[in-house]
């Protein structure tokens, strides 16, 4: 670890904890004795409020209302920002009006030459969703649902929600938020029906939190889910291009197992809804997404008549 690292996430490590030792220290980044006081000296030079304990036990702890001095980022650290904000250019997220002030505010934290390089980067890189002739093309403009960061803010106070769809009110537990095929999707526990469902946001009309006195602990949702865990009904073995293929995308709810220590096998074992037309159509068209590098242990009829089919409508 370079020194200016080391420092950075010592300083981190040392604002963290009410105390710490030179032993402690030395341990914790494997360096020796007096390369951990030049550390610490070289910290509190910069701005630290540390202060020493005489004494056998004696150590540092920070001085009370201290604020950490500012973060400096490697080189490394800064590309790597940068580059997450490059690979989520175009995409639905939350938060996205913030995008253009963080990336103003990173650039104003860095060098000339560490700017040079992000521009650099900016010209030849290149992501999904982006077009070569117009890479801002929808930039900024792309924006998510206005429910989405409604959404997330309610969940950061609380799980236990109201959502109304339709004009249907639904009361849920969110177990997960996330975002499939373009589609930010809420998985819940319906409270009422007592089963998992999928809601799409798009079709979110409010969130409010779920009045307290009626709701079910949380572990005793977890027990209700294990309960209803289906038994798998489509088992597949995978080959190394059905493996890359379902690394590019997968279903929220499929994965996989591999079985050889090179990766380069694995065993698919999920449930499928057979009766639930879209999930049964969905999961047709993927399985002819991950092409033909697999096998099927265990497959539902109503599947491989549906590969069947869709295979007859390519030929003449």
């Amino acid at each position: 670890m370079k020194k200016v690292e080391r420092i950075n996430v010592m300083m981190r490590y040392i604002n963290n904890r009410a105390h710490f030792t030179i032993s402690e220290i030395m341990r914790e980044f494997n360096i020796s004795r007096s390369t951990a006081i030049r550390d610490i000296r070289e910290i509190e030079a910069m701005g630290m409020p540390l202060v020493a304990e005489v004494g056998r036990d004696g150590g540092y702890f920070v001085m009370n209302n201290s604020v950490l001095p500012a973060v400096r980022f490697t080189d490394n650290e800064i590309k790597a920002l940068f580059l997450a904000f490059m690979a989520t250019r175009n995409q639905q997220l939350p938060y996205l009006k913030s995008r253009q002030s963080l990336a103003e505010k990173l650039l104003g934290l860095i060098s000339e030459n560490q700017q040079e390089d992000l521009v650099l980067l900016n010209q030849i890189l290149l992501f999904e969703g982006t077009n070569p002739n117009n890479p801002d093309l929808l930039e900024l403009s792309d924006l998510p649902h206005p429910m989405l960061e409604k959404l997330i803010q309610s969940l950061l106070q609380d799980n236990y929600l109201l959502i109304s769809i339709n004009e249907e009110s639904y009361p849920i537990y969110l177990l997960h938020l996330y975002r499939e095929k373009s589609n930010w999707l809420i998985e819940g526990f319906d409270l009422k029906e007592e089963k998992k469902k999928i809601f799409p946001v798009d079709n979110l009309a409010s969130v409010e939190r779920y009045p307290v006195k009626k709701r079910v602990s949380r572990k005793g949702i977890l027990e209700k889910i294990s309960k209803q865990r289906e038994v798998n009904n489509l088992i597949l073995e995978l080959g190394p291009e059905a493996i890359a293929q379902f690394k590019k995308y997968h279903p929220l709810k499929v994965s996989i197992s591999y079985t050889n220590p090179y990766q380069t096998t694995a065993v698919l074992k999920t449930f499928i809804n057979v009766h639930n037309s879209e999930e049964l159509k969905e999961m047709i068209n993927w399985l002819l997404f991950l092409g033909g590098d697999i096998k099927a242990r265990e497959m539902p009829e109503e599947i491989l008549e549906g590969l069947q089919e869709r295979l007859r409508s390519f030929c003449p």
